[in-house]
């Protein structure tokens, strides 16, 4: 298979590995991109692959709770500067007041919604695009209702570059679940738990982690309680609970929420354009002509 410069730039991109190494873990794994990842990993040239591609679009993202209900959401734009814009960031909370009452279950319904104004959802928006004179999109949003015994975490990072909302169950100090929240903000968990994090998974990361070992020249009989150990780190990274607490790093999220009797039920983070494309531009030629020198 053509190992493309676009694949080079995709694979430097999720690895942080150079350019030379990116082209051959493709070419030792016929392109495969996952492959590759493994490979360097394998190899000590890379770090644990993030799934999600580099920040693209603009945009912002925003919380609005009310009593037991609770909407986070997406909105892109084109530009940034658009983003920062007052009528842009009115059409954000407009959206998010009617996500809250009508409760859609999906984009698409949502979009064919009446809102109070009299405004179906997309002809709004799009009424939005003629003023302000870009692309406005409803990416994505998730609506959550509590019980009376729980509370919820909203933390809105860089004016809503990154959104968090989390819900703890036995206590209503909304300073624990925001605290909590600003946690995920900053160290991007995948899971709760270790508990929800999938088999499949688990099992992935532990055969990438014997063959490193294996690599790194380690004896056989040891390497099964190296790879353990790791393993330890690997749920460190990805787990919530598992995590130093970023304002107490002597302590775990775990121990933090549990010295307030209370237990995290569920979190939801978002980032402006996490898994979104960029433009393209001339970075894939730059790629080829350096792989070719």
């Amino acid at each position: 298979m053509a190992i493309t410069a676009q694949m080079v730039k995709e694979l430097r991109e999720k690895t942080g590995a150079g350019l030379m190494d990116c082209k051959k873990a493709l070419t030792e794994t016929n392109g495969d991109m996952e492959k590759a990842i493994d490979y360097l990993r394998e190899k000590g040239i890379a770090k644990a692959a993030k799934k999600a591609d580099r920040i693209a679009a603009e945009g912002t993202t925003f919380i609005l709770t009310e009593g037991n209900d609770a909407v986070i959401l997406e909105v892109n734009s084109e530009t940034d500067f658009v983003a920062k814009n007052d009528s842009f960031i009115n059409l954000v909370k407009d959206l998010s007041s009617h996500l809250l009452k009508a409760k859609p279950s999906s984009v698409d319904e949502a979009l064919k919604q009446t809102m109070d104004n009299g405004s179906i959802v997309s002809e709004f928006i799009n009424a939005a695009i003629a003023k302000i004179g870009e692309k406005i999109t409803l990416r994505r949003f998730e609506i959550v209702t509590k019980t009376d015994n729980d509370v919820f975490g909203a933390y809105l990072h860089m004016g809503g570059r990154i959104s968090v909302l989390t819900v703890l169950e036995g206590t209503t100090d909304e300073t624990v679940a925001k605290d909590v929240a600003m946690h995920a903000a900053a160290l991007n968990p995948k899971y709760v738990s270790r508990d929800d994090v999938p088999q499949e998974e688990i099992n992935h990361e532990r055969e990438v982690l014997k063959q490193q070992a294996l690599n790194e020249g380690k004896p056989e009989n040891i390497v099964e309680k190296i790879v353990e150990g790791r393993l330890g780190k690997f749920f460190e990274e990805i787990c919530l609970l598992e995590q130093n607490f970023v304002k107490d790093s002597d302590m775990k999220v775990k121990q933090y929420v549990k010295s307030h009797n209370a237990t995290l039920k569920t979190f939801i983070r978002y980032e402006v354009g996490e898994g979104l494309e960029k433009r393209q531009d001339n970075f894939a030629e730059e790629v080829m002509n350096q792989v070719k020198n």
